[in-house]
């Protein structure tokens, strides 16, 4: 559940007026996501997504998330576009959080995706970094590999659930990792956390990309790990395993747009498995960290740790991309 900031009706009436909305508008809480507050606004004619920012999200980091998504849209990227209020302004304040409105995007999210949805996000993916790379903002990678460390030590272990000496290889494959973490890969802005439930569908077809909040520059290729982490494993009876067959359509439609280099496909092993280890790390964080009172859905961090161990087990492009 992700509604942490109530509001009424007097506060969309304001809110309305603020951003020249029609005020004959109705409201919903949003209870998909686990970082922001959302609600759906509906006026007569249109649609639009409130979001209220909430813990993880900085203030520093507003302008350049708003600024991206309004560029991506005047470059005919699908994506929610931020509108600017009476002042001239994407932000505003409510119950002293910051607060934006964004246009619909129209579609939603699937539950599985096959190989051609595979390859048409692939497609998708080169089309915004091809896009993204021409845009001069700035944002550093919050989570990226160097800034782990400071999560790991963060963690209040409490049981050994998830794996018996759990802190202990955590500790291990950070270490690994960042030894063996490529330099000078071809940069640029990515989305940053291309999970299923940010890839919108309609009909079947690709609709667009959504919640642009992680979104700062890195490695092209770092796109590519989180998403075939997070997009091109199956789960059979509690185990996830490796759809080669998804990766390669993702990459092909990717390559269709955007080549990908011999030095971004040697990367691609030790950026899975720092994109795995990322994620594992949130997860893990929330699922000790976070009180049971607390109205959020904890994600199962074994989800990560199995991903983690088969990218340990893997070396080479290859192994990803011909092994079917």
């Amino acid at each position: 559940m992700a509604v942490y900031t109530k509001i009424d009706k007097k506060q969309i009436i304001l809110l309305a007026k603020k951003y020249k909305l029609d005020e004959s508008i109705k409201f919903q809480g949003i209870k998909n996501g686990i970082e922001n507050t959302n609600y759906l606004l509906k006026t007569k004619n249109k649609k639009y997504i409130l979001t209220i920012f909430e813990k993880r999200v900085k203030k520093k980091d507003l302008p350049f998330f708003m600024k991206l998504m309004d560029k991506l849209n005047k470059n005919k990227i699908s994506c929610p576009k931020p509108l600017k209020n009476i002042d001239g302004k994407y932000l505003t304040l409510i119950k002293k959080k910051y607060a934006c409105i964004v246009s619909f995007l129209e579609g939603k999210d699937k539950q599985y995706l096959n190989y051609k949805n595979c390859y048409d996000v692939g497609k998708n993916i080169g089309k915004l970094h091809r896009i993204s790379k021409k845009i001069k903002l700035y944002r550093k990678n919050s989570m990226s590999i160097n800034n782990l460390d400071n999560l790991l030590k963060s963690i209040k272990f409490k049981t050994k659930t998830i794996s018996p000496n759990l802190k202990l290889t955590l500790e291990k494959n950070l270490k690994q990792i960042k030894k063996e973490w490529p330099k000078n890969l071809p940069k640029g802005i990515i989305h940053g956390d291309l999970f299923i439930d940010n890839i919108f569908f309609k009909k079947n077809k690709f609709s667009g990309f959504i919640d642009f909040y992680f979104s700062c520059n890195d490695y092209s290729m770092y796109e590519i790990a989180i998403s075939i982490n997070a997009l091109c494993f199956d789960k059979k009876n509690n185990k996830f395993i490796l759809n080669n067959k998804k990766i390669k359509n993702l990459i092909k439609g990717y390559q269709s747009v955007k080549k990908i280099s011999q030095r971004e496909k040697k990367a691609l092993n030790i950026l899975c498995r720092g994109a795995a280890l990322r994620y594992l790390l949130t997860r893990i964080y929330d699922y000790f960290n976070t009180p049971k009172t607390a109205l959020i859905k904890i994600k199962d961090p074994k989800e990560y740790f199995q991903k983690l161990i088969i990218h340990n087990n893997l070396n080479t492009y290859k192994d990803y991309y011909n092994n079917d």
